[in-house]
């Protein structure tokens, strides 16, 4: 079996990615260091598979500690680079930790891949490159404009990398770089899903805590913004059909179809909803009356984002399948398991 070295492999998408390769006859090698994640995932993981799966607990910012990853497991084919921090808020507070996080677990990674002639890379890119575009929807030839966060910085600093490393004399390193969306619900088993540690800075856990009686009250960041209800919009995507999208772009790469060095794909439904949208969706799907209110703006957030999907459907033959209900539904049924 081709082995694939998962980064934040027991992350909320890397573990989705996880159980994508297996059930497509791949081998992942999880490298975490468990900071934005807890080990129960391992065994709902093992549930779903119905065996372990390989998991070393490390820093993969840590170039020793992933070498001897690379040494022991012998034949890693490709990469998938989850392992990074991710919440838009917390990076304005904490930009420091995102830039070394962030941008050094990549810079660490690629010298190690190359020390160990690994050439394939799948990395975890954002939509939050494209800052506040001038034009909806987004596509993959939409300018990047300033960030509006750190986090997003950091996605574009390691785009950046990527193309800088790609254009050097003698690079091997071939990298699909995929812009995704929000993903959002849980595995249809409800043995994984969303896991955020203290209070979520994503939307749909803090829906789910709010309707569990978790939480108080939602917070909705927001209503005065020149949308169709004045609250956020965003793309969107279920992580089951984001964790698929993974393993065609590996297959891209191990076939040797890619037409560039690096290659960039927007991962998300199409189209976008409102903050309230969500909300109205949710009640309807889990049959919960949501208390929240409207709040001030949260520094960071775009006021609306969502992706053209064309070049992903065109050229790597990935569409999402599963409707905002449906994905919805998943998240409350695993808020059930977490009780």
């Amino acid at each position: 079996m081709t082995k694939i070295l998962v980064t934040g492999g027991a992350g909320y998408i890397g573990s989705h990615a996880v159980v994508e390769l297996v059930q497509a006859g791949y081998e992942p090698i999880i490298v975490d260091d468990f900071s934005n994640s807890k080990e129960s995932v391992l065994a709902g993981l093992q549930d779903i598979l119905g065996r372990d799966v390989t998991c070393h607990h490390i820093d993969c910012g840590n170039a020793d500690a992933l070498r001897e990853v690379f040494r022991k497991e012998g034949n890693v084919q490709g990469v998938i680079h989850f392992a990074a921090f991710k919440a838009v808020g917390e990076s304005v507070q904490k930009p420091l930790a995102y830039f070394q996080n962030n941008v050094g677990s990549l810079l660490t990674l690629i010298e190690v891949m190359n020390e160990v002639g690994v050439e394939n890379l799948v990395f975890s890119s954002s939509c939050t490159v494209y800052g506040v575009p001038d034009q909806l929807p987004v596509t993959e030839a939409t300018p990047t404009k300033p960030a509006s966060s750190p986090y997003g910085r950091t996605k574009q600093m390691c785009e950046d990398i990527v193309h800088d490393v790609a254009a050097a004399d003698n690079n091997k390193l071939r990298t699909i770089l995929l812009r995704y969306f929000n993903p959002i619900g849980a595995h249809p088993s409800a043995r994984i899903g969303e896991l955020p540690l203290g209070v979520p800075n994503n939307l749909v856990p803090f829906i789910t805590q709010t309707a569990a009686g978790l939480r108080e009250k939602l917070t909705i960041f927001g209503n005065d913004y020149d949308t169709p209800d004045g609250t956020n919009i965003r793309d969107y995507i279920y992580v089951v059909d984001l964790a698929k999208a993974h393993i065609v772009a590996v297959q891209r790469l191990l076939d040797r179809k890619a037409t560039e060095p690096v290659e960039t794909f927007n991962i998300g439904t199409g189209h976008g909803n409102t903050v309230l949208e969500v909300v109205t969706t949710f009640e309807q799907a889990s049959g919960q009356k949501l208390n929240y209110a409207i709040g001030p703006r949260r520094v960071g957030d775009v006021p609306a984002i969502y992706a053209d999907a064309t070049k992903a459907a065109e050229v790597l033959g990935f569409k999402t399948e599963t409707s905002l209900s449906d994905a919805l539904a998943s998240a409350w049924k695993w808020q059930q398991t977490l009780k």
